[in-house]
This record gives structure tokens, sequence and C-alpha cells, in this order.
């Protein structure tokens, strides 16, 4: 710590501490169906609510888990009351009592609008339940978490080449269109699902210790290792087909920065010395890899098409608040300064172009002019997980440098 005092890391600290808040309340105030139940599917940059917008598994999985965790860290029983909201419209609207798992979208009074089983949401869906068990201990979201461990290895699971397929239609057949989004490929496998895939395994390990679910775990630990992560430029290869053949050059900034902090949590998760020793080696590479999309401004480029060598000259939010936790945990293997100079860079770039500082939340975006995006400051992926996990891995993390 030679070049920052400790009263700007103790600053920066009660700066993480209030933004928490903020973002917290913000989703209290603006986010709240009061008529219909759960939260409103979409929320614009004015904070004007579309009563009509669909709800995603997604989103209110995403709720769930950070008001959760809020609720552990803060003991607010506000916090405890939002999650109980999200659980509770999960519960009732989402979950599929007929062919098990849960579907994609209800509309805005919980009717089924899309009831494809998406095994990134089913993912989400697991996270949050199991966060929700430790803020609440409620027997029935443990239960609901393991039953979507049993969904995902039961049909999405490939027996023969390994990882995880898709998606699958309601009753889990094939379908021809997998895709996550309209950006996406339609592609078998992703890096992406698989990412939250072993989140939402690792987060469940934490209160169900069960021995398989954890070679589950090590299993995509390996596959991060041997397929994922490119281990000439330590980007991660998003796209695959079923025998793990590499469908894109594209490269998420975002993506590669979660990873490579995210995937040395789940080893350590486990205890399982061997992996735990494999990702620290891969987490300073990868972080790296990713700080090349660093803007002179602090803020961190969208995505990178490396054959046609495009740059997606866009700064989403979600990348900054991954950034910065990537940029602590390699602080934390290093205690290079040099990482926790990127992270406040990134921070103020934050505060100065995507936090609403009158309106509240943080917006979608910024183009490379820095004019806002006009997309959805809360809705079917704008959620207080990306920048409300990093406030709070954030705060803990300082704790633990300023107690060194």
């Amino acid at each position: 710590m030679n070049l920052i005092a400790t009263e700007n890391l103790l600053a920066l600290k009660k700066e993480w501490s209030r933004e928490l808040k903020a973002v917290l309340s913000y989703w209290m105030n603006h986010t709240v169906d009061v008529d219909n139940g759960g939260f409103y599917g979409s929320v614009n940059n004015y904070n004007e609510p579309d009563k009509q917008a669909a709800k995603g598994l997604v989103m209110h999985s995403r709720i769930l888990w950070t008001f959760s965790a809020a609720y552990a860290k803060r003991n607010d029983p506000q916090y405890l009351e939002t999650a109980d909201r999200a659980f509770q419209f999960l519960r009732q609207y989402f979950v599929d009592k007929k062919y098990g798992g849960m579907f994609w979208s209800v509309d805005a009074k919980g009717r089924i609008q899309d009831d494809k089983k998406q095994v990134y949401g089913l993912a989400f869906a697991m996270y949050g339940l199991s966060e929700y068990y430790k803020a609440s201990g409620n027997n029935i979201a443990l239960n609901l978490a393991i039953d979507m461990y049993y969904q995902i290895e039961r049909y999405s699971f490939d027996t023969k080449y390994n990882g995880y397929v898709e998606a699958f239609t309601r009753d889990w057949k094939e379908m021809g269109d997998l895709r996550l989004s309209e950006k996406d490929n339609n592609d078998r496998k992703t890096m992406n699902t698989h990412l939250h895939v072993i989140e939402g395994y690792a987060n469940l390990y934490t209160i169900w210790p069960n021995a398989k679910l954890k070679a589950k775990i090590e299993n995509l630990l390996f596959l991060f290792d041997t397929y994922f992560v490119d281990h000439q430029s330590h980007h991660l290869r998003l796209f695959f087909n079923d025998q793990w053949e590499s469908q894109s050059s594209l490269q998420s900034y975002g993506h590669d920065i979660e990873a490579a902090w995210l995937l040395q949590q789940c080893a350590e998760i486990i205890e399982s010395p061997e992996w735990i020793m494999r990702f620290k080696e891969l987490a300073l590479p990868i972080t790296n890899a990713a700080a090349e999309g660093l803007d002179e401004d602090g803020g961190l480029w969208y995505e990178y098409e490396a054959e046609e060598n495009i740059l997606i000259k866009e700064k989403h939010s979600w990348p900054q608040a991954e950034a910065m936790i990537g940029f602590m945990n390699a602080y934390d293997l290093t205690h290079d300064d040099a990482y926790l100079q990127k992270l406040i860079r990134n921070w103020d770039f934050i505060k100065h172009h995507i936090r609403d500082e009158q309106g509240g939340e943080w917006y979608w975006g910024v183009y490379a002019d820095y004019s806002l995006m006009e997309k959805d400051k809360a809705g079917f992926w704008k959620c207080p997980y990306h920048n409300g996990r990093s406030m709070l891995e954030l705060m803990d993390r300082m704790d633990r440098i300023l107690n060194e």
C-alpha cells in the first residue's frame, strides 16, 4: 500500500457503502409492482415504469440474490422484505409445476409468456434461491434450488461430450433457437451459461455440500481451463458446438474480468487446493487480457471482434462493476498498487458517466461520445446484481486489505 494512503481506502469503502444503499433504495422505491406482485418488467432512464412489460426469470432471480446478500451484510429488514417479494413471485408464477424447472418469462400479471427452459435462467434461479435460504432459512427455497440443480443435470448435461446445452422447450425437448438473446450466436454451448451454472452451483454448495455437486463444480473448472480460456490470449472463448469447436472470435472484456475473479472464488468455495492454485495462476493473465479493453478515461469497452478488428465502442454498466472486483482481486493476489489505480479510475468513470446522480441507479451505458444508451435502467437484463454484488465484494475485500 505504497501509493494509496489508508485514509483514501477508508474513504473508498464509505463511498461503496453509500452506493450500495442508494442502488437498493432505488429498486425498492421505483420498481416494486404493487398491483400485480413482483417487480416491473421495465423502467426507463427517466424512472418511468412500463407497467405492461413482461417479467423475466433472470431479473427476479437477481433481485432475490442481491437483496438476500445485502440483508446478510446489513441486517436491514427492508432488504429481507424485498427478497421475500421476489421469492414469492418466483415461486407462484415461474415454477413449472407440470414439467419442472422455471419459465423464461411471464407477462405483467404473471401469466406464462415464454415457457422455454433456458439453462442460464435456471442457474440464476438457483443462485438467488440459495442466497435467500441463507438469509431466511426458508426450506422451500432450499428445495427449489436443489431441484434446479437436478433439472439442469438431468436434461442439460451432455453425457457424450461434457458441458451443458443452452435451452429446451417447456417439456425439455430439443429446440432450434437456443440463443440467450438476439445478439448471441445460436450455438449449443456458451461460456456465459457455463459461467453462471458454476456460479449457481458454488453458491448452492455453501448451503448443501453434496459430494456429487462438488464433482460437478470441479468438472466445470476443468471445462473452463480446457476449452473456455484461450491460453494464448487469455481471453475467453464464447461459443462452441457440441464437440467443443470454437464458433467465434468475439472477445467480451466484461466476461473476461468477471471470470477472472469468479472462477477463483468457486474453487475456494469447494476448498480444492489444486483448482485454487490453478485459478489463482489464471486470474492475473485473464485480468490483464480484460484490461486491454480499458479506455483512457478508465472505462471498460464492451466487446472486440478479433477476426474483423472491430471494437464495439460502447461502455455498458455491468462490465464496469465486474472490472472493479477483478482489479481488487488482482491486487489481493499481487499487492501491486497498479491494480488499485485501475480500480479507482474505473470507479471515477462510473461516477461521472454511468451513475445517475439525480435519478438513482446506473444507466445501461454510454457510447464513445458519452451519450446515454436509451435502454432499461431496470428491466429484463438490467438488475441490481452486478453493481450490488460489486459493492458487497469490494467492501469485504477492502476490509481484508485494511486489516492486513
